[in-house]
Order: structure tokens, then sequence, then C-alpha cells
């Protein structure tokens, strides 16, 4: 283990400075996926240890951190994922992430995990590895509604700050982008749903692959959203309204 990798995985206190910054960055640009784990890095505090305890606790987490799977060779094993019936999560994960011209190894190259074989970096790995999966199993997709949503599901699920914080300021950036929606409840929609839902962090993910995602939802007590389908709906009618119509031919 080299000396950064070490002082992260001891270092329980949180950075609100770095933090701060991180949103920032964040809030400029969207798409730059490093500052959501830099964030989450600074705020992170005992939680990850918590929820390692909790893992740890059942009988598939001991199996688990025993083995050291890594749930990150399943999902780069497109062939085999592809080759799944209709329905089952592993297909869909791979129709999602080729759509969005997406990979796992593609988040793990801007992820701020350290490489070490500690039960706290496998663990964070894994995590890292579920939050396309959880886009397939919530339903959020890839737009900034979407995402915000699904972060407030992830941080009622981990009780990692940095969740909290993704979420809260993209629901005041997206209100302001889009008055007269519903944003906030929306958003706050996913944390009940995270709420609700049974612990996805301990799911056997590597199993689930091949089960379709309706008994998946079922199993772990997620139901469809509510507010999301209806007003990304919206959101994308008006965007089409508002796009610059193509010209027409008029008669002689």
């Amino acid at each position: 283990m080299t000396s950064t990798s070490a002082s992260s995985l001891t270092d329980t206190r949180r950075h609100p400075i770095a933090a701060y910054r991180a949103v920032r960055k964040l809030m400029q640009n969207r798409e730059d996926t490093r500052q959501v784990f830099l964030l989450i890095d600074a705020l992170r505090g005992k939680t990850t240890l918590r929820q390692l305890a909790k893992f740890r606790a059942t009988a598939f987490g001991r199996t688990a951190l025993a083995e050291r799977r890594r749930l990150f060779d399943r999902l780069e094993d497109w062939d085999t994922l592809k080759a799944l019936p209709a329905g089952t999560l592993g297909r869909a994960y791979y129709e999602f992430m080729a759509s969005e011209n997406l990979s796992a190894a593609g988040l793990a190259k801007v992820s701020t995990i350290p490489q070490s074989e500690d039960e706290q970096i496998w663990f964070r790995e894994r995590g890292r590895e579920m939050h396309d999966l959880l886009h397939i199993v919530t339903g959020y997709g890839r737009d900034p509604l979407g995402e915000a949503s699904l972060v407030a599901f992830s941080y009622a699920q981990t009780g990692q700050l940095g969740f909290a914080v993704i979420s809260l300021f993209a629901a005041r950036r997206i209100s302001q982008a889009r008055p007269g929606q519903p944003i906030r409840r929306t958003i706050f929609e996913g944390y009940r749903r995270g709420r609700r839902a049974k612990w996805l962090w301990g799911a056997d993910w590597e199993t689930l692959l091949g089960r379709p995602v309706e008994e998946i939802r079922q199993q772990y007590g997620v139901p469809p959203a509510d507010y999301y389908p209806k007003v990304i709906a919206t959101l994308r009618q008006d965007d089409l309204l508002l796009a610059p119509q193509p010209a027409t031919a008029t008669p002689a």
C-alpha cells in the first residue's frame, strides 16, 4: 500500500474546503465526474467504515470479502451481458452503457479510489461499480434531474454526506433553470425511495445480473418513481418546442 493510500484510509476527518472546491467545479461542469469522487472523499468521514461493518455482518458480505470477487470484471464482460435475455439486469445494463457510450473502466479511470488490497478500497470500488446498475433498478436516467434523484436515493441508502450536498446543489440549479416544475419534489422522492428500499449496497449484484429487473425491484422494494417520469417528459417536450424548427419550403 502506498503512503497516499494509507493516509486516505486512516483519515476519517471531513474536509469542507475541499468539498466546496469540488462542488464549484462540478456545478461549472456536471460531466466532470472526478469532482463527484473528490466531494465524496472530502465528506466521507466514518461512513464507509460503518457501511463496511454492516456489509460484513451479512452472510453474503463475508463470502464476498473472503473471495474478493470483483463486480468490475462482470460488468466489463460485455459479450456475456449482451447474451443475457431481454429484461434482465445484465442485458439492460449493457444496453444502457452502450447507448450512453459508457463503461465501468471509464468510470474507474476518473475515480479517486487508490489501488490497494484493503477491504475499504474493495468496498468503495464495489460501490462505484454499482452506480450505473442503480440507474437501471431505480429507472433514473443520466439527465441532470435523473442523476440528482439517484444521488438522493444513494444518500438515503448510505448516509454519505457528499451525496446529499450534490443533490441539494443540483435541486437548486435545476429549479432555477426550470421554474414552475416540481424539481425539488422529484429529487426528494428519490431520497424517500432510497429510505424505503432494502439495502442495495449489500446486494449480490453478480447473481442479480441474470435476474429480470422487475423481479429485483419487487425484491428490494423499489417501486416506480411517480414524479420523475412525468417531469422529465414535460421537460423534454418543452425542449422540443423551444428548439429551432427546420425551415419549410413555401409554395411558389
